[in-house]
């Protein structure tokens, strides 16, 4: 036998698994890095958080990156040459992780990697007819540098069962977070906002995830293009301007947002072209950057709350879980709060988990079902398909 396939084998039959969990979003500011112990599996599966950091980007890499995301045409060199760079990027930021937690990469068994998403096209946005979604950051290269048995490319084999390939986390979600008390929205405002609905155990409904639309993808854009910054730190512009009441209708008017749950999107409708459009249908020549910061904050309030009171009608003892960037500004939240009032509205951590670990987290939970789940435990959720996903690549 392959020595590495054995060591996979060992792996599955272990109590308790190291696994590092890896997750790089649409707003390209870093690399989240979940150093999880998961044990059992299923709805038995017990995650503990040992270790979390965000390694940031350097401005050089990010830009590179940007130069293919979300990009109709693209220079295939740098897209192939960044396959192989993400993913030793990646690496090194593991490794320099693993030293900072006094710890070998003989300590890990396994690295559960996201990548980075470079486009995302469900059939519904496009002429072909096929769902399709792309993720760079070649598992093996991960695998090879770190020495570590590395899991990636988790979203193909959702596509190729017959899912959009987003969101995901609904599985995690469901297997660790179902309550016996209470509905559950657990919301993620990330560069598009999602959120996984968890009915009480006694309901008798299903689980479900979905994306709802933006998050912070048009501001983040708008800012790094005008005004060159990353971000509205804390809301802070947004909080300063004006809602154009009709800018907002128009953008509201966007056919993704009355699509049917579950339904998935990207930065690839939700960008600058969607604004450039929607100013043109209502003439807007005289709005200041505040002014328009304040209405794609409003933009990405209402499409949140709008989905949300849908997803939980005449349900009673509903509680949302906030996690994401998104969850650190106070202009997004304070408006989400005062749109669901029917609804308890708390960050994630209200629940025991650190909000800004849980995409990560939960792909380790991911590549710990492929070890040592089954389909079966998952073939509860609603709009997904029952599978066990992720490509394994050995160190050697």
């Amino acid at each position: 036998m392959n020595t590495q396939i054995e060591k996979l084998y060992q792996i599955a039959q272990k109590k308790e698994r190291l696994i590092i969990g890896l997750m790089s979003g649409t707003s390209l500011d870093g690399l989240d890095i979940a150093l999880c112990q998961i044990s059992g599996s299923g709805t038995n599966t017990q995650l503990r958080l040992l270790n979390f950091a965000t390694a940031s980007y350097s401005a050089d890499f990010r830009n590179e990156v940007k130069q293919i995301f979300a990009q109709q045409q693209v220079d295939h060199l740098l897209w192939s040459t960044l396959h192989v760079k993400v993913a030793q990027v990646h690496a090194d930021l593991v490794l320099s992780s693993l030293s900072s937690w006094g710890l070998k990469h003989e300590d890990i068994d396994l690295i559960a990697s996201h990548g980075q998403t470079v486009f995302h096209a469900p059939k519904g946005s496009h002429s072909h007819q096929l769902n399709s979604t792309l993720q760079i950051g070649d598992g093996d290269h991960i695998a090879v540098k770190t020495g570590i048995i590395t899991i990636s490319d988790f979203r193909q084999k959702h596509v190729a069962a017959g899912g959009d390939g987003a969101p995901l986390v609904v599985y995690g979600d469901a297997l660790l977070y179902t309550s016996e008390e209470e509905y559950r929205i657990l919301l993620n405002i990330g560069g598009i906002s999602n959120f996984t609905f968890l009915p009480k155990q006694s309901s008798g409904l299903s689980a479900y995830a979905t994306d709802l639309g933006p998050g912070n993808t048009l501001m983040n854009q708008y800012m790094q293009k005008y005004l060159d910054e990353e971000m509205d730190c804390d809301g802070a512009l947004a909080r300063r301007g004006v809602v154009h009441d009709e800018l907002l209708k128009v953008l509201l008017e966007t056919p993704f947002l009355t699509q049917d749950f579950p339904k998935t999107t990207g930065p690839e409708l939700f960008n600058l072209s969607l604004l450039d459009q929607a100013m043109q249908q209502v003439t807007v020549t005289d709005l200041d950057h505040a002014d328009i910061l304040a209405t794609l904050a409003q933009f990405t309030i209402d499409s949140v709350v709008d989905g949300i009171r849908l997803a939980v009608n005449e349900l009673d003892a509903v509680s949302v879980y906030v996690s994401g960037g998104g969850l650190h500004n106070p202009h997004l939240m304070q408006g989400i709060q005062q749109g669901l009032t029917d609804c308890r509205v708390s960050s994630f951590d209200a629940i025991g988990f650190d909000p800004d670990a849980k995409e990560a987290a939960l792909f380790a939970v991911l590549a710990n079902e492929t070890i040592a789940g089954a389909p079966e435990h998952v073939a509860h959720i609603a709009g997904s398909p029952a599978v066990c996903m992720g490509k394994i690549s050995f160190p050697y």
